[in-house]
């Protein structure tokens, strides 16, 4: 049989990974890539990381989109609360699956309904189902939630069994709160599109927690450390990052799809940096790569330098408040929890599925 292959259509112009393409319209975040600027609800990301809690982040992101019948502080707390009483869950899966996995298995777990009051019930469940898949694949007993912390305290108390340290739970909620939305990246458009089949909510952050597991969405922050260690030393960075170079591998926590210029949540990061521990001279050593790559980057493509993105100083900042690596993805999630939350709702208020056309390159039967 003869195979006969379409011309291609003009009628319809495409764009690879849907670049450029505008898939919704959003009052949430804006990122503009020229400016290097993040704005969450009207607001530049600079004044609000730093400046909030995560709880009260969450009520300024959620304000006039997002109701809940008690009062948004409740819901955060009873959910932690009801977010322990699943553990049975957790610990009777295999202690070897990933913390990740086990957090999207606690999830599974909360009731299947179509209520915004689901937004407050999942976004204080995963702190909890975080700290205790990190214990469970320890070998060690979960921790119950304290409530009279905030949940970034809580986060270091259920991981530590201890009290937190202030300064530590400080620069958590600036994490917490800088990568809280950042426009439509692949996991919020995952739960879009999961979300305009009129799914229930759980299921649209569980697909998106899928999409953000890819190594190409969030899984830099891990490798940045990596390079540290292989630096080692402050002396050491020039050469080493010359080295990388010339073999052409690429350095972690530099260049981004959007941005042209700096990525401002690099900057709001490394402000925080200032209130931990420098003792161990980690960060002046991060800081040492920071200055010799930027260096070597302007001379290796003059063109279009690569700056520093939110991974680099996500991976100092976390290391410093005492989080482990393997955490990071699980714990960016955690955040990114808000973002997607509101974005589910504002794309089911839009009534549409989001079904777009493809373009069919196979072959057609002959006629």
């Amino acid at each position: 049989m003869t195979l006969v292959f379409p011309a291609p259509s003009l009628a319809k112009s495409t764009a690879s990974g849907l670049e450029g393409v505008i898939a919704a319209e959003t009052v949430l975040s804006e990122v503009d890539g020229a400016k290097g600027q993040l704005v969450l609800r009207g607001k530049a990301i600079e004044d609000l990381a730093g400046k909030l809690t995560f709880e009260e982040a969450i009520a300024f992101f959620w304000d006039g989109l997002i109701e809940t019948e008690t009062s948004l502080e409740d819901r955060l707390l009873q959910g932690r609360l009801k977010a322990f009483e699943l553990m049975p869950v957790l610990e009777a899966a295999p202690r070897d699956l990933p913390v990740y996995q086990r957090m999207r298995l606690g999830l599974s777990a909360l009731a299947d309904t179509q209520s915004e009051e689901d937004a407050a019930a999942i976004c204080a469940a995963l702190p909890v189902f975080l700290a205790a898949s990190a214990r469970i694949q320890a070998g060690l007993k979960p921790v119950a939630p304290d409530v009279s912390l905030t949940i970034s305290q809580d986060i270091l108390q259920m991981l530590t069994g201890r009290m937190p340290v202030e300064r530590a739970a400080n620069a958590l909620d600036r994490y917490l709160v800088t990568i809280l939305d950042h426009g439509l990246n692949a996991s919020t458009f995952t739960a879009r599109v999961i979300a305009s089949t009129k799914a229930d909510m759980a299921s649209a952050i569980i697909g998106a927690m899928g999409a953000l597991k890819g190594p190409l969405h969030g899984g830099a922050p891990g490798p940045v450390l990596d390079m540290l260690d292989a630096v080692g030393t402050s002396e050491n960075a020039d050469n080493w990052v010359a080295g990388e170079l010339k073999k052409g591998i690429r350095l972690m926590g530099f260049g981004h799809r959007i941005y042209r210029t700096r990525d401002p949540r690099a900057d709001v990061l490394k402000a925080g940096l200032a209130e931990l521990p420098q003792e161990d001279g980690r960060i002046a050593l991060a800081e040492a790569v920071e200055t010799a790559a930027l260096a070597a980057l302007r001379r290796h493509k003059p063109d279009r330098p690569l700056e520093t993105n939110v991974e680099f100083y996500t991976a100092v900042l976390l290391e410093a408040a005492g989080i482990d690596r393997s955490l990071f993805t699980p714990l960016f999630a955690v955040g990114r929890s808000v973002g997607w939350c509101a974005h589910v709702v504002e794309q089911q208020q839009t009534g549409k599925l989001i079904r777009p056309a493809s373009r069919y390159t196979g072959p057609m039967p002959q006629i």
